[in-house]
């Protein structure tokens, strides 16, 4: 059996056959850790998620901030946006199937087996992995619960842009999904920049990666992200292993071997 932690889908059916197929991968034995974002941008994102639900039995993913606009849009609680490719999945006939098993998704997988933990964008550097554990679970269960319109229609936002004890409710939801799903830069006291999407040493100023903060919390957990395509792969952080190598914007579907920590690619 071997275990594999997967980039950003997106929508990228052929390159997420071709990866299977490069890595031998056999449903009887092995299991996939998929990074988030299964669908947007890319060319068949009804067909990627038909796969990634066909292979649900040995398929772990976390949720990915175009999973969860997927979700929003499909409640009604948004518009679908000028480059979204998301209409094929919304007008399927198996549609409910499918957005009902990914509403049911984490936005945190631990795989204690490897001592690792995934999530879509990283681990907030001034969250303990038991508190992000904590708030990821805060929020599950308001995905599969009554109120989940209530945190659909409230979702979108860039503030509160720092994590505070005291919040509540739907600005309480945005700020841990904001954090699970959109972190890339953050300054000394933990709050996000979400407008900059670019490469590590181009940090806006008073801003880093989050996984270079001076204080980020101490664990010997290996932590699986995906989202930051601009990363290439490459953090220079040990034990922080960013997945997504750009395979929507023509870079590589990359699969990270948890048993040796081989990395395995499929170019687009």
């Amino acid at each position: 059996m071997s275990d594999y932690a997967i980039g950003d889908l997106q929508g990228c059916l052929a390159p997420f056959n071709c990866l299977l197929e490069q890595i031998n991968f056999n449903a009887d034995r092995d299991r996939l850790f998929l990074a988030g974002d299964l669908v947007n941008r890319g060319p068949d994102s009804l067909g990627t998620l038909r796969r990634v639900y066909e292979l649900r039995d040995n398929v772990h993913t976390v949720l990915g901030n175009h999973d969860l606009h997927l979700l929003a849009v499909a409640q009604g609680s948004t518009d679908s946006r000028r480059k979204d490719t998301l209409t094929a999945i919304l007008e399927a006939p198996d549609r409910d199937a499918l957005l009902g098993w990914l509403q049911n998704c984490p936005l945190l997988v631990d795989i204690p087996e490897h001592q690792a933990v995934m999530t879509h964008a990283g681990i907030p550097p001034l969250w303990t992995l038991a508190q992000a554990r904590e708030r990821a679970r805060e929020v599950e269960q308001v995905l599969r619960a009554p109120q989940v319109g209530e945190y659909f229609a409230n979702m979108y936002g860039n503030q509160p842009a720092g994590w505070n004890d005291d919040l509540q409710g739907p600005e309480r939801w945005r700020v841990i999904t904001n954090h699970f799903t959109r972190m890339r830069f953050v300054n000394l006291a933990g709050e996000l920049d979400l407008a900059t999407k670019g490469e590590a040493d181009a940090p806006p100023e008073g801003f880093m990666p989050w996984f270079q903060h001076p204080h980020r919390q101490a664990t010997d957990t290996r932590i699986l992200f995906g989202h930051w395509a601009a990363l290439e792969g490459n953090t220079h952080v040990a034990r922080v292993d960013a997945l997504d190598t750009g395979c929507v914007w023509g870079g590589s579907l990359t699969a990270l071997r948890l048993d040796d920590l081989t990395r395995i690619a499929c170019h687009c």
